[in-house]
């Protein structure tokens, strides 16, 4: 088992939404970049929902992310993991996501990739917080049982907030 740390959240005051991981996984903790596994179709979708032209370079990443009012993180400041699967995941510690929306009160809506960080999401805030949490099916390259053109329509729903 290795010790791993979440990175810093990506966020500004005209941030909307928070988009919520579980923790990086290997090749983003190696890369230092969220969503960095070359099979995550994170940066395909959001590329693809605001029609902006994909990039490698993660500066435009996280500008494209900026220009359209969103906001990144993760629900688990620190854990131990071997591997990148979040079953795999003991001992986690939680992100202070309660301070985070106090400290940028534009945030409307909470979307969480994927299970993992829906159910942790639920612990840290409550089952009745007052803004809206939505789970998005996650855009791992685990969750390969569904079809990317679905995950793509459901994660449309941001747009519903921006």
């Amino acid at each position: 088992m290795q010790k791993i740390s979440s990175f810093q959240p990506i966020i500004n005051s005209e941030s909307k939404i928070l988009i919520l991981g579980s923790i990086p996984g290997i090749k983003s903790l190696e890369m230092q970049q969220y969503y960095a596994h070359p099979q995550n179709k994170f940066w395909k979708i959001i590329c693809e929902i605001f029609d902006e032209e994909f990039s490698l370079n993660y500066q435009e990443r996280i500008k494209i992310l900026q220009k359209h009012h969103i906001a990144l993180w993760d629900v688990i400041d620190t854990c131990e993991r071997k591997g990148s699967l979040d079953s795999k995941i003991r001992n986690e510690e939680a992100n202070k996501i309660g301070d985070l929306l106090q400290d940028f009160p534009n945030v409307k809506a909470i979307f969480c990739n994927g299970q993992k960080s829906y159910k942790n999401l639920q612990k840290i805030l409550g089952k009745d917080f007052y803004l809206p949490i939505f789970v998005l099916p996650s855009t791992s390259p685990a969750n390969a049982s569904m079809k990317y053109e679905e995950k793509l329509f459901s994660w449309k729903i941001i747009l519903d907030f921006l």
